[in-house]
């Protein structure tokens, strides 16, 4: 009976050590980090407890009616901006987090330092959108759109918002600005 005992907290140990903690700074389509798409903006300190949360003053106000919340770590490096679906409601969850930190990757490795042609080869682009100043590739698969600026584009792709991009027009090496994950 006694090494029923032994074996079963033996068996308790090696189970509990075996459980994988969750990597704060893998994107998904439910999660970037520790936040994911059910979090409610008074949840914010306890998802980034080492962190600084600026615009939200950690009770139930802000500190003035914004709509964006930026995460910083402690030296200041700006890690996140988030959108949540209510403005000034703290119990709003977010609509669309802006990755900022290229630390931050999707489960296919890709960072804000990634290249057009990496995001082509790990998903399938859903839509190209043309704005002023960039153009904006939408991947349905991880509800995530990646911006990349024009100034990557050829000079004849630029200037003109009423052009439709194609994914062949461009350049494999274009740098990705940023990227949003939405909630919406």
């Amino acid at each position: 009976m006694k090494k029923y005992y032994i074996y079963t907290i033996i068996l308790t140990l090696v189970l509990s050590s075996c459980k994988k903690e969750q990597d704060p700074f893998l994107v998904s389509k439910q999660g970037v980090g520790l936040l994911n798409d059910s979090t409610q903006v008074k949840d914010l300190k306890l998802v980034f407890p080492k962190d600084s949360i600026a615009n939200y003053k950690g009770d139930s106000t802000f500190k003035i009616p914004m709509n964006l919340i930026e995460v910083y770590e402690k030296n200041g490096k700006l890690l996140l901006s988030l959108t949540p679906k209510t403005i000034a409601d703290s119990t709003s969850t977010i609509s669309n987090v802006r990755i900022e930190d290229s630390r931050f990757k999707t489960e296919k490795n890709i960072s804000t330092l990634s290249r057009f042609k990496d995001i082509q080869a790990a998903y399938k682009i859903s839509k190209i959108d043309n704005l002023i100043n960039s153009i904006v590739i939408s991947v349905n698969e991880i509800n995530a759109q990646f911006a990349i600026d024009k100034n990557q584009l050829p000079a004849n792709l630029r200037y003109d918002m009423g052009l439709k991009i194609e994914a062949s027009q461009i350049p494999d090496n274009a740098k990705i600005k940023y990227f949003f994950i939405n909630w919406d």
